[in-house]
């Protein structure tokens, strides 16, 4: 059930009927009902299945050889998914429900583990070290939230990831230059 529910929230986000939910699952949506009171709550069940396996995938490349390479993958992975799954940018713009309660513990161990990788890579070298994690969970949040304009357009998803990995990779461009005054 929850297998029918990750595919189902990802491909039509949190819009799709709990009916057509249970449809897939093979079940009555009595059954999904027993199991998750609320459509809302197999959704926050949904997420935290999620972002439980980008924990997962975060720690499995803290020891990568190549640090570098460990975040750009990771980084890559993430926006990949997001653009290509609804129901994580519903998640990030809070499209009728609010899952930040229910995350939060987890949500702290991803952001730990992106830590870890963004500071194994910056003493590598192969990032710059004026990008701390809220910065990097800024600009990963906003490439979900602006590949969701685009949902399925895989070459923009490549083009601003290719952006956003030469700008970790680059010096900084000099704050006062960018923005005025």
């Amino acid at each position: 059930m929850l297998k029918a529910a990750q595919d189902a929230f990802a491909a039509e986000g949190l819009a799709v009927p709990l009916d057509e939910i249970a449809r897939r699952a093979g079940v009555g949506a009595g059954t999904v009902y027993r199991h998750f009171p609320t459509k809302e709550a197999l959704f926050e069940a949904v997420i935290l299945s999620r972002v439980q396996e980008y924990v997962g995938a975060a720690r499995e490349l803290i020891t990568d050889q190549d640090p570098g390479e460990a975040l750009f993958t990771f980084i890559q992975r993430m926006i990949h998914e997001g653009g290509m799954k609804k129901d994580l940018a519903d998640a990030l713009t809070g499209a009728g429900v609010d899952v930040t309660g229910a995350l939060s513990g987890v949500t702290s161990e991803l952001n730990d583990s992106i830590e870890a990788l963004l500071t194994r890579a910056q003493a590598a070298g192969a990032v710059r070290g004026d990008i701390g994690i809220t910065e990097l969970m800024t600009i990963i949040a906003s490439a979900f939230l602006a590949n969701r304009a685009h949902v399925g357009d895989i070459e923009l998803h490549q083009r601003v990831v290719a952006v956003i990995l030469d700008g970790l990779r680059g010096g900084p461009a000099g704050i006062d230059k960018v923005l005025p005054g």
